[in-house]
């Protein structure tokens, strides 16, 4: 490695299904691969550098504050303005146990991490806004950053969208649609289609997404590597599956840079009720499109997987989890019991851990359970409304004592 200016070191996009196949990194193949799809599977692409002239100390200096500008060489031009995003806590849980919480997030979830790449890619192209299909906090995320960087954002939900996110949608002057989830993304292509927005949520029939968006999920495995070192698992809540390949790939450059000497396995986490994920694994597939039941954990309950969440168990040495509600409000009230309020979502990680340790049993080092968002993003919050009390020490007493 040797000393350079923080700049981007982005060069192409290389294909996931044949990694011969290379792309220009402008413009973002926003559905996948062409050239190794078929009409049941699509590969995604991934972004590539010129690793050799990583900056030597970009892993040894100052951690600093927030934005991912700490690690732009390695991150596709950050052309978009940031928020702050990254540099969330690593809370210790006790006895080797780590919660990575990325509430703290400005939006208060792990989309900030790869909406700020994503948008910097549409100023990159000119796009005339943005447009996303989200019922949660990929869409109060991307309505942020468009925002930020004065570009229109376009964000097909449903009418079920819990409270925080729609405020947050609103706040942002988002053009906000609620409609069937079957017509979101025909609806979403269109959009892009026809009016010329940079799509930053899934086109495709198996997985691909916006390829530059895992890239700004590595630097979370730069923030715990900085903290821990190399922790001897990672569990992480999966729906599609880009924050589980992106926090892989950072280990992965760690090691492939010579930082450290090994990747950890990565876990996916997924609801019980559906599991595309461990439907690959279990059928040994590149990725898989099942049927979904219902789940508190809406914002993993997803039908389609992806390869990328496949290539980063397989390659790590890691597995699918598959976690019920019940284990997922334990997991969730867990957290709350040491102060961290999250998603019944962003339990998974937590839910996964305490069901595989049950099997396996203890672990040697360190391991860290990725929190995802806020339980101000859950259905439902709000909560029992408060009774008011007489404002006296007896009144107080009494219901101490009841409590």
């Amino acid at each position: 490695m040797t000393a350079h200016p923080a700049v981007s070191l982005a060069r192409s996009q290389r294909s996931l299904g044949d990694p011969g196949l290379r792309y220009p990194l402008h413009p973002p193949l926003l559905r996948g691969c062409p050239r190794t799809a078929t009409a049941d599977m699509v590969y995604p692409v991934e972004v590539d550098y010129a690793y050799e002239d990583t900056p030597a100390d970009l892993f040894t200096r100052p951690m600093g504050g927030g934005g991912l500008e700490r690690w732009a060489p390695l991150l596709p031009p950050l052309d978009a303005p940031g928020l702050g995003e990254g540099g969330t806590a690593l809370v210790p849980l006790g006895d080797g146990l780590w919660i990575k919480d990325e509430s703290r997030n400005p939006t208060w979830s792990h989309k900030d991490r790869l909406n700020r790449v994503a948008v910097s890619a549409a100023v990159r192209v000119g796009a005339k806004g943005i447009a996303v299909a989200s019922s949660g906090n990929h869409g109060a995320s991307a309505a942020a950053y468009a925002a930020r960087a004065g570009l229109r954002c376009v964000v097909l939900t449903s009418a079920g969208t819990p409270p925080a996110v729609a405020s947050f949608l609103q706040a942002y002057g988002a053009d906000v649609f609620a409609v069937p989830q079957e017509a979101r993304w025909p609806l979403l292509a269109e959009i892009g289609d026809r009016l010329g927005y940079h799509t930053v949520s899934n086109l495709t029939r198996t997985h691909t997404g916006h390829p530059f968006g895992p890239e700004g999920y590595k630097t979370i495995a730069y923030e715990i590597h900085g903290e821990l070192g190399v922790p001897a698992a990672v569990f992480v809540p999966t729906g599609y599956g880009e924050l589980l390949f992106g926090v892989w790939k950072g280990f992965r450059e760690l090691r492939d840079l010579g930082v450290t000497d090994t990747v950890p396995p990565v876990f996916g986490c997924e609801p019980a009720t559906g599991g595309p994920l461990a439907a690959a694994i279990r059928t040994r597939a590149p990725a898989a499109v099942i049927e979904v039941g219902t789940t508190g954990a809406y914002a993993i309950d997803c039908a389609a997987g992806g390869n990328r969440a496949v290539r980063a168990v397989r390659d790590s040495g890691g597995d699918a989890l598959l976690v019920t509600d019940e284990e997922l409000t334990r997991a969730r009230d867990e957290l709350a019991g040491q102060g961290v309020w999250a998603e019944l979502s962003a339990a998974a990680g937590l839910a996964g851990f305490r069901q595989w340790a049950a099997r396996e049993g203890d672990v040697d080092g360190p391991v860290v359970c990725v929190s995802t968002s806020s339980g101000f993003k859950d259905l439902g919050v709000g909560g029992t409304p408060l009774q008011p009390i007489e404002p006296t020490w007896e009144a107080v007493s009494r219901a101490l004592g009841r409590a």
